[in-house]
């Protein structure tokens, strides 16, 4: 092999596939479009811990995307090889929250359609998906669920507690309940009427109740 062999080599040939005014183009629109992703996701979070790291992982997962497509649309030999390398690639961590998965996707599609130079359909489709998300997600239930955590002395004060709880509550429903010698512990998911949290006080009052605790919780209660 000779010295202009080398630069006559496939390697060089593919240096002037993609121009630079597409990569330029891509790359800006895919940078926005990641961003305004990562501003949905921002809005929209709902979880116990907010993970900037996440959010940042949006924008670079859609700006890779656009250069792995770019990359494969110019070449068909290469686009069966990068078959076979993502392949191999194995992603171990766990996604706590299932909107996080929609958020993945999202930015994975955008890539995949700025890269094919499908341009309106990426921020039509993308403004669409966002004002979507906002509405759906951010809307608050009429009525905001809690939990009771009520510890008593036997099935009497149980009894009259929850009694007390249905008559001051829109709705009273037992999630779960420990029982031990001389003590009963219930958790029951209630509503409020009005935001009215003056109940808890009385019902600390009543003959054989020992605590009262008061939660707010999103809904997806586990137990």
């Amino acid at each position: 092999m000779t010295f202009q062999d080398i630069f006559k080599s496939s390697f060089l040939e593919n240096v002037a596939s993609v121009s630079f005014l597409d990569m330029g183009l891509a790359l800006v629109l895919a940078f926005g479009l990641g961003l305004f992703i990562f501003l949905v996701y921002k809005k929209t979070f709902s979880g116990v811990m907010y993970s900037s790291s996440f959010g940042v992982t949006l924008v670079a997962l859609t700006m890779i995307t656009t250069m792995v497509i770019l990359a494969v649309t110019s070449n068909v030999v290469l686009s069966l090889g990068m078959v076979g390398a993502l392949s191999i690639v194995r992603f171990r961590t766990a996604i706590k929250e299932p909107l996080d998965i929609a958020f993945l996707f999202w930015s994975i599609a955008v890539g995949i359609v700025l890269a094919a130079g499908m341009i309106p359909l990426a921020v039509i489709g993308s403004v669409v998906i966002g004002v979507i998300l906002l509405v759906f997600v951010n809307r608050k239930s009429h009525c905001d669920p809690y939990i009771v955590v009520l510890q008593c002395d036997g099935q009497d004060s149980e009894a009259q507690a929850a009694e007390f709880l249905r008559r001051h509550t829109r709705r009273s429903v037992v999630k779960s309940k420990t029982v031990q010698k001389g003590s009963v512990e219930l958790n029951l998911e209630v509503r409020l009427k009005d935001a009215d949290t003056g109940f808890v006080n009385v019902l600390s009052d009543l003959p054989g109740v020992h605590s009262v605790v008061l939660v707010s919780y999103n809904g997806e209660y586990m137990g």
